[in-house]
């Protein structure tokens, strides 16, 4: 089999993601990451929960910290029909706090349902996400309104730390990865103003935005199944297809926890390539509107996507997976020393050891030849597939209700 074609493919998508986009950034300077200083609008905080327990408090202590005038602020968690205590952890955090409201869904929604129903009862100009389990850094809220700076930009997203990377070697590798791919792997899109995945982590949406985008978020379905996964991709993706910029700024940070153990780890990653196929399929339809080098990354990366497993099995085929391994390793070693350069000067408590992506020559091969066939065969799966979350049974209503959250408290 002639593999040449894909090793070109590899080589395109590892000047992008570590060359042209870092040269982009270092050209502009200043202007890579505009802002507009003095900026305060409404801003209305959602957080959907499901089965975070007693974490959701760090959360919502950490929001009480923002550096943001209080009149010009709500937080909304909004509770998915959660089967354990997660409920009364959030009430118990919020109270005392008058902007800070702890609703409950009438049934499990899902994440981007649970952020339109803050959508429909907030009046905020912009409505940031934030993940139940991330603490955001005080200023993070200022650094993201800033970012506003033409009528165009609909979405801001921040950068996301692990905050227990130092738990064991597969948390310590997640951390190198996070590093890479803020610093590294979305610059290209950062250049142009089309990042292509924005986290939910903590990004801001215009509200208006939203709105408009309502019905298409609305009834998002695989075969005719509602899906709750990849629901960060599928906004950011249809907030471009609607002619809108999508930026990031690296100032806006906050931390979240990441799976610290290989079954919740491969958990996510099936999740993800789910999410990574049906939008690069989705996306083939209108990827061509944005900048001409968003749209040959865009076409690059769902390319590899496929033709990865490929490579990796016909080297086990014809027993050539040893020297592919050990390239595997050169590259991640690599990696390793650019992060550990990259993270020098800061503290020790806040960086782990150079070697710690090395995992991920291992890792990397094992979810493109297992995982990639078993997403596209999987796509019309409707969970989370997260917290121990079981898909609605069917015949169960999983449409928004026209009336308030079912309950509230101050």
């Amino acid at each position: 089999m002639n593999l040449v074609p894909i090793h070109l493919l590899i080589l395109l998508i590892f000047l992008n993601r570590y060359i042209a986009g870092l040269w982009l950034r270092r050209l502009r300077g200043r202007h890579f990451d505009d802002k507009v200083e003095g900026y305060e609008p409404t801003v209305a905080i959602a957080v959907p929960m499901f089965n975070e327990g007693q974490r959701i408090c760090r959360t919502i202590d950490s929001l009480l910290r923002l550096d943001y005038p209080l009149e010009k602020l709500e937080v909304w968690i909004v509770d998915d029909c959660s089967t354990d205590d997660s409920y009364h952890w959030a009430r118990q955090a919020a109270a005392g706090h008058p902007h800070i409201r702890v609703l409950r869904n009438p049934a499990n929604l899902g994440k981007r349902r649970s952020i339109n129903q803050v959508v429909q009862e907030s009046t905020a100009e912009l409505i940031i996400s934030v993940d139940s389990d991330v603490e955001v850094d005080p200023q993070a809220v200022r650094h993201l309104v800033a970012r506003f700076s033409r009528a165009d930009i609909a979405a801001v997203g921040g950068r996301v730390h692990v905050a227990n990377a130092h738990q064991n070697w597969l948390t310590r590798m997640q951390a190198v990865k996070y590093h890479l791919s803020y610093e590294y792997i979305k610059a290209i899109e950062q250049a142009f103003q089309s990042v292509l995945c924005l986290s939910g982590c903590l990004t801001a949406y215009r509200r208006q935005v939203l709105l408009q985008l309502q019905p298409v978020l609305e009834n998002r379905q695989v075969l005719g199944v509602p899906i709750k996964y990849g629901e960060d991709r599928f906004l950011t993706r249809q907030i471009l297809k609607a002619g809108y910029r999508t930026v990031l700024t690296l100032e806006a940070t906050c931390r979240t926890r990441v799976p610290a153990t290989l079954s919740q780890y491969f958990s996510q990653q099936l999740r993800w390539r789910r999410s990574n196929a049906i939008d690069f399929l989705g996306g083939l339809s209108h990827i061509w509107r944005l900048h001409p080098v968003v749209a040959l990354h865009y076409a690059s990366l769902f390319a590899l996507l496929l033709s990865y497993p490929v490579l990796i099995l016909d080297s086990l085929l014809v027993g050539s997976f040893l020297p592919l391994a050990s390239f595997h390793l050169l590259v991640v070693g690599a990696l390793g020393v650019i992060y550990r350069l990259d993270t020098r000067k800061a503290p020790s408590g806040t960086r782990v050891g150079a070697l710690s992506l090395l995992p991920m020559s291992i890792l990397m091969p094992v979810t493109y030849l297992l995982y990639t066939p078993l997403a596209l065969f999987t796509l019309d799966s409707g969970s989370w597939e997260t917290r121990g979350h079981t898909p609605t049974p069917a015949g169960a209503t999983n449409r928004l209700p026209h009336s308030p959250l079912a309950e509230a408290t101050a």
